[in-house]
């Protein structure tokens, strides 16, 4: 038998799914002050370290709009945005020109404020923009290759949908996302994320080490925890 619009079976359904929506605002309105407050803090520290911002603040508040934008989109479109946003931001230039040192890890602010990086600081830019936005580090690798085109040692990101699965590639050398396996031009070398290091074979490689061993990783995370951006990662 239907119910009358008037009935108190109809009135409760229409009070649970009206305080469902508003709790639905609210959470939506208090994840976006929450994520206003944190690149708040960003750009201050950022502005205490290198003083007035310029044209960096615009790029680091890009960033962060770029992230709200992708807040709960499917992950094929949240590596799509993360990749295209830092191609398009960041120009190449090699560590001994924008650091004046031969191997420098920059976090993502170092790169946004510069607005220059190297292959390393494209992947981890990738990297940690994907993780705020809770893809799983163990979906995630930071992959050391051999660019057989250009013979030289690279640097990607690679997104594994399950453990066993081929790996997209995120790579500032190219536009496009494409599968492991049709890039003929990178060898890779070994992988690592927060879960550990490994090494290139069949079914996603094998796990050879702690991540905690590599100093440079470790030094990229006390920076970002100092500059605000922590993940939560050891």
């Amino acid at each position: 038998m239907s119910r009358s619009p008037r009935s108190p079976g109809w009135l409760t359904l229409r009070l649970r799914f009206g305080g469902w929506l508003l709790a639905s605002f609210l959470l939506a309105g208090l994840g976006s002050v929450w994520a206003d407050r944190d690149f708040a803090q960003i750009l201050q520290t950022a502005e205490k370290r290198y003083g007035p911002l310029g044209p960096a603040r615009g790029r680091i508040e890009a960033w962060s709009q770029m992230l709200q934008s992708q807040l709960n989109q499917p992950e094929r479109e949240q590596l799509n945005a993360v990749n295209r946003f830092f191609n398009q931001q960041l120009n190449f230039q090699d560590d001994t020109r924008i650091w004046r040192q031969t191997d420098y890890w920059a976090t993502p602010v170092e790169s946004l404020v510069k607005a220059t990086g190297d292959c390393e600081d494209y992947a981890l830019a990738k990297y940690f923009s994907l993780r705020h936005l809770g893809i799983p580090s163990e979906k995630l690798r930071i992959t050391y290759v051999k660019a057989l085109t250009q013979n030289q040692a690279h640097m990607v990101l690679t997104f594994y949908s399950s453990p066993t699965a081929d790996p997209l590639v995120l790579d500032n050398l190219i536009g496009e996302i494409l599968p492991a396996s049709q890039r003929k031009d990178l060898l890779p070398v070994y992988a690592f994320n927060a879960e550990g290091l490994y090494l290139p074979g069949a079914h996603g490689g094998k796990r050879s080490s702690d991540s905690k061993k590599l100093s440079r990783w470790q030094e990229v995370l006390q920076k970002m925890h100092i500059e605000g951006f922590a993940v939560g990662e050891g």
